[in-house]
């Protein structure tokens, strides 16, 4: 997500900032751009490029902007679920967008089509819209908390109502949001690496339950949801974030190669060279020869035109896309031990195609070693592994999945050499690997069940 409150030209502004977060999510796009009068939105499935080809942004005046980029956790790739969402209430405009997922988005949808709601989405966001426009409250401020005091799980907000830009992050603050200026415009965005494209310098992360009002008077904050022990993503560092991004404080380079160092104190391997799976295994694999004393080598090459296999939303697209995202250079593979170095396996389908290309291009033993611990348990806060059948990790053992990869030798990264890699351990959220969910409700739901008539489900702890 990425506003800007204050700038000529917001929109294009917000257009290179969402082109910086592209890896966060590929399904959609969307910007609002306002004027003060009137709300301008133009949104669309595919990349962010595609979206607003040709004149579109000349379309999107105005000084203050927000954008999208959708990574779907709750509803289809359909237009009408693309972000920001925009509606017209008692209270004037108001274009929300949402990072994050709800776990009882579902029954709070329940809840209002009983009340006479009409949705037109199956995404959890337009939720938190409907509970917004229910509230009593006239003030802007006053009414996001009251519907978010309702709402269970990850949700990290970039909001525009009237002239105002909102950001929000939940209690545990699951997901990143930061505050950057720029000249006298102020920032939000999910990553620094946005900043860094727009020119803006970076001010601070907006806290976990803090609520950021910007205006012609400036930033004001609001704390005005009860916090919780903190619960940011783990995987944010491990994975998802870029490596030019700070994210909950740390620099996320920094951090996967102190994860690639300790993966090989952890587990050494005899080889001759370190690869890494591209791109966002680099900083580890740097990590990991660094501190095996072995040549790192670019064994695999990837095509930046072919998006991130893994929040690809079809596992068709999945396995399709490891064989047009990757190539093997023979020359730097043939005849040699290689270690592997990946940030997670999830599936197993990537690793076991991407072990197959090694071996066909010569490599004459495979260690794979991987920067995370296993990922045995589906993520409900902003993550696309709802089936936990699907992960290999939940049903394999360590040695099974070795077997099923045909490597040579397998190793993850500990629990413990995972916590001792950041500088705050016991703020993370670390449910994909352990299975302790800080947030539930009901029963797990997958990403679709919106979009079954009559799906229900009962309230939870």
């Amino acid at each position: 997500m990425f506003g800007i409150w204050g700038a000529e030209n917001a929109a294009r502004l917000t257009y290179a900032g969402l082109y910086a977060l592209q890896h966060r999510g590929q399904e959609s796009a969307g910007i609002v751009a306002t004027d003060g009068n009137e709300y301008r939105l133009h949104k669309g499935v595919g990349l962010v490029s595609d979206v607003f080809a040709g004149n579109v942004l000349d379309t999107l005046q105005g000084k203050i902007a927000i954008g999208h980029n959708r990574y779907s956790t709750q509803g289809s790739t359909l237009v009408r679920n693309a972000q920001p969402l925009v509606v017209d209430f008692r209270e004037g405009m108001l274009a929300l967008g949402h990072n994050g997922n709800l776990v009882n988005a579902l029954a709070l949808r329940n809840e209002l089509e009983g009340q006479g709601s009409i949705f037109q989405t199956t995404s959890d966001t337009e939720v938190i819209l409907h509970l917004i426009a229910r509230s009593k409250a006239t003030e802007i401020e006053r009414m996001i908390p009251e519907a978010l005091a309702r709402c269970q799980g990850a949700y990290t907000l970039v909001i525009l109502a009237g002239e105002k830009l909102i950001g929000i992050r939940d209690p545990r603050g699951f997901r990143p949001l930061c505050l950057g200026r720029r000249g006298e415009a102020h920032v939000l965005a999910s990553e620094t690496c946005a900043l860094d494209m727009v020119g803006a310098d970076f001010v601070r992360e907006i806290e976990a339950g803090e609520m950021v009002v910007i205006d012609g008077s400036g930033v004001k904050s609001y704390k005005p949801l009860k916090l919780k022990p903190a619960r940011s993503c783990v995987f944010e560092l491990i994975y998802f974030s870029r490596p030019d991004s700070e994210v909950f404080g740390e620099s996320v380079d920094l951090i996967r190669r102190r994860l690639g160092r300790k993966l090989a104190e952890e587990h050494p391997a005899e080889a001759d060279i370190v690869i890494a799976v591209p791109d966002s295994s680099n900083s580890a694999a740097l990590g990991f020869a660094e501190a095996s004393q072995l040549d790192f080598e670019l064994g695999l090459i990837r095509n930046h035109y072919v998006g991130r296999t893994f929040i690809a939303p079809q596992q068709m697209k999945r396995e399709f896309g490891v064989n047009l995202k990757f190539n093997a250079v023979r020359r730097i593979l043939e005849g040699k031990r290689v270690v592997v170095v990946d940030d997670s396996i999830v599936r197993g389908t990537t690793s076991r195609s991407l072990v197959a290309m090694l071996r066909s291009a010569g490599a004459r033993e495979i260690h794979m070693r991987v920067s995370s611990p296993p990922i045995g348990w589906s993520c409900y806060y902003g993550i696309d592994t709802p089936n936990r059948k699907e992960l290999i990790a939940s049903s394999h053992t360590v040695e099974q999945i070795r077997k099923y990869l045909s490597v040579d030798s397998l190793g993850y990264l500990s629990m413990d050499g995972l916590r001792s890699c950041v500088s705050r351990p016991d703020d993370h959220c670390y449910a994909c690997f352990d299975g302790k969910y800080s947030e539930w409700y009901g029963e797990p739901l997958d990403k679709l069940a919106m979009e079954r008539p009559g799906t229900r489900v009962e309230g939870g702890r």
